[in-house]
């Protein structure tokens, strides 16, 4: 009788802390830059990164990672597409003096998409 309580108990346990774990993951997701894009008014070299965000309902703000070195916090919107993203991707705007500024990430196996507040204001259209 021992026995079965420990072992279910065990069960639980390990239930619950496997849920809690994949939780812990839902916010972050990774990103390769392919090209110099600027971020947050810094430019942010080509390499991978990891992108994790933070808050409740649509708004919600950003920490793009390299390493454990944070190299930009900025503001954007979640939202979620038609379809799930074959693939990890991200879109820019190019500006007059052909920088690339990032205005949106996609990410692999999932329907949802950040998109780039650009000053604090509303989400921006994305290009590639």
């Amino acid at each position: 009788m021992k026995m079965s309580r420990v072992a279910v108990l065990l069960c639980g346990a390990t239930l619950l802390f496997s849920s809690v774990a994949l939780a812990g993951d839902s916010n972050k997701g990774t990103l390769k830059l392919n090209d110099q894009v600027v971020v947050d008014g810094k430019p942010v070299k080509p390499g991978n990164y990891t992108v994790e965000w933070d808050g409740s309902g649509p708004a919600v703000q950003i920490k793009l990672l390299r390493g454990k070195q944070t190299v930009a916090t900025l503001p954007a919107h979640l939202t979620e597409q038609a379809r799930t993203s074959s693939q990890d991707a991200y879109g820019t705007s190019t500006a007059p003096d052909g920088s690339k500024s990032l205005t949106a990430i996609y990410f692999s196996g999932k329907r949802l998409a950040l998109q780039i507040d650009r000053n604090g204001g509303g989400p921006q259209p994305s290009a590639n």
